[in-house]
């Protein structure tokens, strides 16, 4: 199977369907084009996404099954809820957007680099500014310790990268954004590809027919009126 080669300069050029995409590397869909707004919420709402080192061109990806979170469908630890109840960490959201960015673009341990480029990095930002994307924070005496960034399209939190400096930072931001999902009226959260930290906290696979057609739905489905509102 061939790669749909991307026009850089046609941002509204359609993506190819994704039951096209390789099964080996899972998912893999096209190549190059552009990181504009309208390209990237255009590949979100069609269940793609951009993921690339780099040293290497664009890559839009579409795996199959695909990880979600249903938010009613949350599970909380005896020990996570208990981390909850001391109020260890002070909680917010889209207070420091760039620093939470910079934060899971920095290497991890046993990782040599990361794939969160500067380009990447503009463009999300680009986004923030424009309202789609946003992040979450946990703090500790000031300092930021925890935090995850993602896109919101209708009713669907499209979640991109989460980090830690403290244990259970980034489970108890990811708690606190679930809450507020769900009194938001959000009705599913992407987590794109499975990890043990996400199943953990309830995430599923599911067939990529499926999670396209729910996004068919939700996306074009406005949330509560307070969503993403100052705090």
């Amino acid at each position: 199977m061939k790669l749909t080669v991307l026009d850089p300069f046609s941002p509204d050029q359609p993506f190819p369907d994704p039951e096209n995409a390789l099964q080996e590397p899972d998912g893999l869909l096209a190549i190059g084009g552009c990181l504009s707004p309208e390209r990237i919420i255009n590949a979100y709402r069609h269940g793609i996404f951009p993921w690339y080192g780099p040293d290497e061109p664009i890559l839009w990806w579409s795996p199959n099954p695909r990880l979600v979170l249903f938010p009613e469908q949350l599970k909380i630890s005896r020990s996570l809820r208990k981390t909850i109840r001391k109020e260890v960490f002070q909680l917010s959201y889209d207070q420091a957007f760039a620093e939470v960015i910079e934060a899971c673009a920095a290497p991890r341990q046993k990782q040599d680099g990361t794939w969160i480029t500067e380009e990447m990095n503009e463009a999300y930002t680009q986004l923030h500014r424009q309202g789609i994307a946003h992040s979450v924070e946990a703090w500790h005496d000031g300092n930021l310790v925890g935090g995850l960034y993602g896109l919101a399209i209708g009713q669907v939190f499209f979640g991109e990268s989460m980090f830690h400096r403290k244990t259970d930072a980034s489970k108890v931001v990811f708690a606190y954004l679930v809450k507020h999902l769900i009194d938001w009226r959000y009705q599913l959260i992407d987590c794109q590809v499975h990890s043990p930290h996400l199943a953990s906290l309830g995430a599923v696979e599911i067939e990529r027919r499926d999670f396209i057609g729910r996004l068919r739905t939700l996306c074009n489905q406005a949330p509560g009126k307070q969503a993403w509102q100052s705090l």
